[in-house]
């Protein structure tokens, strides 16, 4: 999504130039080939911008078609020839604009929506955490009690022994076995610690120790934000959550690996995802918005297995 948002800047940024430019021959000091190729070269820098993760969308500008010349006719100038160019990619340019207003608009919807989500998530797990808070328990008063009477000592009876308390039972050895089978896995040293880090992460999530897992991604996301395991690790975090039985927390990791990463190696993967964990959450509508973002930004670069699971989304979360 800050993809989108850094080429919308972008995009905003090169306008002024842009549309300097285009003002009429007639305000002008300079050549028409001089406004041309100025034109022309913001056009790509535009392009460039707003496309940064693919290949700039080359100018649909062609040099119009030569009529037939009838003998005895004045031949086209270049000047009428450099007009049309620059008309075309006006055109051209007005065209952009118009989609970048339109994605604009669809992207603050997406995030607004996104926005209400987390609010009620928040709210929802606070409610939840009060709830299980232990409560203190109540004060107990001491208890007199009454006095003996005095007795013979040959008559007085031994009183019945009590029951001795029951002892807290031992911890169950299953927890000793998994910390066992935890200490098992094996912490790779190849010399790159970020990639260690992460692929040992991935080996507790492939051993379906998910809480062990998600301990080790959160670190490894932390301390190597910056390198390019950051958008792995990140995305990882949240299948592990998901896998455990947590979308809401497994949609924030999504969202904001997509979010700080929009052309990391799984940004992509988070905003598929997502969708998954909004449709577990029962908010297909959110969903259908997530795969819409998903199809716009990336396109045509998914791969085969994203978007058969974008379709299968779309069909449980009954997009339109």
């Amino acid at each position: 999504m800050r993809h989108v948002f850094s080429a919308v800047s972008a995009l905003a940024l090169g306008m002024p130039a842009v549309l300097a430019v285009a003002v009429p021959a007639a305000a002008q000091n300079v050549p028409i080939d001089t406004r041309v190729d100025r034109l022309e070269k913001e056009m790509r820098a535009v392009q460039r911008k707003v496309f940064p993760a693919g290949a700039p969308i080359e100018a649909e500008v062609t040099r119009p078609a030569a009529p037939a010349v009838v003998p005895g006719s004045p031949a086209s100038t270049p000047l009428a020839d450099l007009t049309a160019r620059v008309g075309a990619l006006e055109s051209q340019l007005a065209s952009m604009t118009g989609q970048v207003e339109e994605n604009s608009y669809k992207l603050r919807q997406l995030e607004e929506a996104f926005n209400r989500y987390k609010a009620e998530t928040d709210s929802r797990l606070s409610q939840q955490q009060a709830q299980v808070q232990p409560q203190e328990p109540p004060a107990v008063r001491p208890t007199v009690s009454a006095p003996i009477a005095a007795t013979d000592p040959a008559s007085a009876k031994p009183a019945p022994a009590r029951p001795a308390a029951a002892k807290p039972a031992p911890a169950p050895a299953a927890s000793e076995a998994r910390k066992a089978a935890v200490a098992a896995i094996e912490k790779p040293d190849t010399g790159d610690a970020a990639n260690d880090a992460y692929t040992y992460g991935f080996r507790l999530w492939d051993a379906k120790f998910y809480p062990e897992a998600q301990a080790q991604l959160k670190a490894t996301v932390d301390q190597y934000g910056s390198s390019s395991v950051a958008s792995r690790a990140q995305n990882l975090l949240g299948r592990a959550y998901l896998d455990e039985g947590k979308p809401a927390l497994a949609s924030v990791a999504f969202y904001e690996n997509y979010q700080k990463r929009p052309r990391g190696d799984r940004a992509a993967d988070s905003l598929a995802w997502l969708g998954e964990a909004l449709i577990q959450l029962k908010k297909p509508a959110d969903a259908c918005k997530v795969y819409a973002e998903l199809e716009q930004v990336y396109g045509e670069s998914l791969s085969a297995s994203l978007r058969t699971m974008m379709d299968k989304g779309k069909a449980k979360a009954q997009c339109s």
